[in-house]
């Protein structure tokens, strides 16, 4: 297996970084989003990182986390003294906040003072360094059974709470800054303005990145790895690979060949998009591959969704490494195709332990899963990006709205949205449907509110219903409106109840066998967002 860095994945090529220490938080990548939003560059450490390599980082300001343990317990998470002794600017957040007390010799302890969801903070001192300009009275998140009842000498107690008298500090002397709630969830009213305070104020540093940072960065790191060799990319259709595909485009033109595999399992009118309308925005050359009649034969019988998950992802494998071998064969010797191009994303690198330690190529939703002997080096230009920081780097790089705001979208497709054997009957009544469902969506402006929307065809099932005076055996179709801000937990999206009926008949009037459309109102958890 050939291995190399994937292109600007270093985390030392941004000298400007904020590091967020993770506790075991629920809310570390929202933390990390949160300090992006302020134009101002982060990126999540585990809390074993030793402080020594955290600050051979040169961090310009440590973010520590909240965690569900307590600073008194023994084994819970620690951080050297040298962390709060460095210089570099600190602001403690929940479990953060009560570690820099503990550690610098305040008093922790479980006073029986719980909090948990919002709660009256009062401010004591509003000129202060992350209070200035916010009220009084404000509201609040907490999720804490342990409390500071003591602050470190040389803070000042800048906030509290009915039952917690220090439930924020300050040190200006020494940079060190903490909050005893979660200033970066939306529940906190002034908590993005705290944060802000803290890096603009507190650690002094300027709002200056952008995505198309990102762009100037990656461009320059694409061209120097990869030189005058060749690089091939696995399209699935989503906004991750087609991102991803453009920015190695824009960085080394006609050397990258991008592969499609037409599965039929898209949506209505997604495959004709890549084909034309990517193709126009990047100039970048793409091979299709017609494998409907393929997937279908492998599909012919099956109903368990895992069994069809594998298979989906066996015959993608196979078509695509059949891809690249024809584009290696028609690569000319003096540009071999050496690299692999894939959508990865920062959340992908943080939840698989940061990134570090492997360069096999992973099963990964944007190439549908491939065999690890592949002999490529990877090129991952959205690694150090979130899912919205890529569709603002799809705008940049001139993708098509369509393309750039489009909702996420399994890899084996609409095959696990069909709950029974698929067929091509079954699929086109399915993008009919799916169809229908996603024109009134964006007629009612409701595409950015929505995180996705699955339409799933109960295909083993069918109910009586009564159209054109006559009785009906029909098929039911179920719609599953969600809301996250990640995918790892998800709310049904309240839809307008007028957006819901014209969905509703519209499917079942102009949807040949199905007479019946049924709404999903199960969060995750317990429910996943897809059925399969």
């Amino acid at each position: 297996m050939s291995s190399a860095t994937p292109a600007a994945a270093s985390p030392d090529t941004n000298p400007d970084v904020v590091l967020v220490v993770d506790f075991g938080a629920q809310y570390a990548q929202l933390i990390a989003r949160r300090v992006r939003e302020a134009r101002v560059y982060s990126e999540i450490v585990p809390s074993t990182t030793p402080v020594a390599e955290m600050l051979a980082r040169n961090p310009r300001a440590i973010i520590l986390s909240g965690g569900p343990s307590s600073v008194y317990e023994e084994g819970a998470p620690r951080l050297d003294r040298e962390l709060f002794e460095a210089g570099v600017p600190v602001f403690g957040m929940c479990y953060g906040f009560q570690l820099m007390a503990e550690t610098l010799g305040g008093t922790v302890d479980n006073t029986g003072a719980r909090e948990y969801g919002r709660t009256p903070l009062h401010v004591s001192r509003n000129g202060s360094t992350l209070f200035e300009g916010t009220p009084a009275e404000q509201s609040v998140w907490m999720s804490h059974g342990d409390a500071c009842s003591a602050a470190p000498e040389g803070f000042a107690v800048t906030a509290s709470t009915d039952v917690v008298p220090v439930a924020a500090f300050e040190n200006d002397e020494k940079k060190l800054y903490g909050v005893q709630y979660h200033p970066e969830v939306m529940h906190s009213t002034h908590g993005q303005q705290i944060l802000e305070h803290f890096l603009y104020r507190g650690a002094g540093i300027e709002p200056s990145w952008t995505t198309g940072n990102v762009i100037e960065e990656q461009v320059a790191a694409i061209r120097e790895q990869v030189g005058d060799r060749r690089a091939i990319c696995g399209l699935s259709g989503g906004v991750d690979s087609a991102v991803a595909a453009a920015l190695v485009q824009r960085a080394i033109g006609d050397q990258l060949t991008c592969v499609y595999v037409d599965h039929g399992l898209m949506r209505k009118g997604e495959t004709e998009q890549v084909e034309k309308d990517f193709v126009a925005a990047t100039g970048v050359q793409l091979k299709v591959v017609d494998a409907q009649e393929r997937f279908l034969n492998a599909l012919a019988g099956v109903s368990d969704p895992e069994e069809k998950r594998k298979i989906i992802g066996r015959e993608f494998i196979r078509v695509f490494e059949q891809a690249q071998a024809e584009i290696i064969a028609e690569a000319s010797g003096d540009q071999p195709v050496e690299f692999l191009v894939q959508g990865t994303l920062y959340p992908d690198v943080v939840e698989s332990g940061g990134g570090t330690g492997t360069a096999n190529i992973k099963s990964h939703h944007n190439v549908g899963g491939l065999p690890e002997d592949l002999e490529f080096k990877l090129i991952e230009p959205l690694r150090k990006l979130f899912k919205d920081e890529v569709r603002m780097v799809g705008q940049e790089l001139g993708l098509p709205e369509e393309i750039v705001q489009r909702q996420p979208f399994p890899g084996p497709g609409l095959g696990i949205r069909i709950v029974g054997e698929v067929t091509r009957e079954r699929l086109d009544l399915l993008r009919e449907a799916d169809a229908i469902a996603r024109e009134e969506l964006t007629a009612a402006g409701l595409d950015r509110e929505i995180w996705q929307c699955p339409v799933v065809l109960l295909a083993d099932v069918r109910s009586v219903g009564v159209q054109g005076d006559g009785r009906t055996y029909g098929h039911p179709i179920v719609l599953r409106p969600v809301s996250s801000e990640d995918a790892m937990t998800a709310d049904w999206t309240r839809m307008p109840y007028d957006v819901l009926a014209r969905i509703s008949t519209r499917i079942t009037n102009e949807v040949k066998d199905v007479n019946r459309v049924v709404l999903d109102v199960t969060s995750k958890p317990p429910g996943t967002i897809e059925w399969e």
